[in-house]
């Protein structure tokens, strides 16, 4: 009895600690965490998961309420100004061709949004549904040009451990130069990578595994380790996230497998979940795809279809799936209005206004 109470209280010591915890995650998703975190936990919790997917499988088939929406357009929609032709800046990128047979008005069209350079859009956002199948659901892909942005690694108070008080957030002071903020990867005992930042090794990196770096100057690229990617002087951070989705323009093989440690819970890729990934153009843009009832198979398609020559997967599950754009709002008091990407994302747009238990990636004019 002695043993089975302390037991007890040491584990409710634990889960307190881990719902109380510095971050804005709803105490579901915290507790959630702290259970996996438990031995055999993580196990647990992927059966469960399944199980309540299997029952809970988006629908086949449908039409798309409301059609294809409209995303907020720039603050600012005077011509370019004088000069801005020398500003070095991306071409538009093409618009990205639906997986439907019958597209809605504006599918896969991309939307100038959030801040301009002298009158040059820095961020485009298209919507499109990511399959043929399930047609009654929306994804997102956001475009942003690494000429006109500069992409930091924002660290969480969870991710990566052991930092010594991270922002964990985008400072106030920063507010009128954010421009775009989305989710990073898993935790990184799942992530079977690394992760680097400042100067500092907060888990080794591994050789072969998709790779999201971002240099000094702010520019990014991905990348396998070792090979594609690899350290040099310039490198500011380094996140990584499983194995590569996409390389040279086309989705990984062997997709269809249910590896944990190549893809993720993918759930005997049969169960459809809310997913997010990051990749790179071949101009050198960085376009982020998100939307829900996504295997890892589509989320790959639908970031090789916007046009990721190499591309990494993010974080699933609605919990953590979270892209946001920015749009000034002088009267208010943040400074700045945050447009989610999709009203069905389950976050707040603040999210990355306040600390946060996991490291994002935040765009910056």
């Amino acid at each position: 009895m002695l043993v089975l109470l302390v037991l007890m209280a040491s584990l409710g010591w634990s889960y307190y600690r881990a719902v109380t915890a510095p971050g804005s995650a709803p105490l579901s998703a915290k507790s959630v965490e702290w259970f996996k975190s438990l031995p055999g936990g993580t196990w647990v919790t992927l059966k469960v998961e399944k199980v309540w997917y299997t029952w809970n499988k988006p629908s086949v088939g449908g039409s798309l309420a409301g059609g294809i929406p409209g995303a907020t357009p720039p603050a600012s929609s005077s011509p370019q100004s004088p000069g801005a032709h020398t500003i070095p800046h991306l071409n538009p990128p093409a618009n990205i061709p639906p997986f439907v047979t019958h597209p809605l008005p504006n599918e896969g069209v991309w939307q100038s949004v959030g801040k301009t350079v002298k009158g040059i859009p820095a961020i485009r956002v298209a919507f499109l549904r990511p399959d043929a199948q399930h047609t009654s659901f929306l994804g997102t892909v956001m475009w942003m040009d690494p000429t006109l942005l500069t992409t930091r690694l924002v660290p969480g108070t969870q991710v990566p451990p052991s930092t010594a008080t991270p922002p964990a957030s985008v400072p106030k002071t920063q507010f009128d130069a954010l421009a775009a903020t989305f989710n990073s990867g898993f935790l990184l005992k799942d992530s079977h990578g690394g992760f680097y930042l400042g100067g500092h090794t907060y888990s080794p990196l591994v050789n072969g595994q998709a790779s999201t770096v971002i240099y000094k100057d702010g520019t990014v690229d991905i990348g396998a380790w070792g090979t594609e990617v690899t350290m040099t002087p310039q490198v500011a951070a380094v996140r990584q996230n499983l194995a590569p989705l996409v390389d040279n323009g086309k989705p990984a093989a062997g997709l269809s497998q249910d590896s944990l440690i190549t893809w993720g819970a993918t759930l005997g890729n049969s169960v459809l979940v809310w997913r997010s990934g990051v990749g790179v153009t071949a101009d050198g843009a960085i376009i982020y795809a998100a939307a829900p009832a996504l295997s890892v198979q589509s989320l790959a398609n639908l970031l090789a279809r916007a046009g990721a020559v190499r591309a990494m997967e993010l974080d699933i599950n609605p919990e953590w799936t979270t892209g946001i754009y920015y749009t000034p709002a002088p009267n208010s008091t943040l400074g700045i209005y945050p447009h989610l990407l999709l009203d069905t994302m389950q976050r707040s747009s603040e999210r990355y206004l306040i600390p946060d238990e996991r490291d994002f990636f935040a765009e910056f004019i």
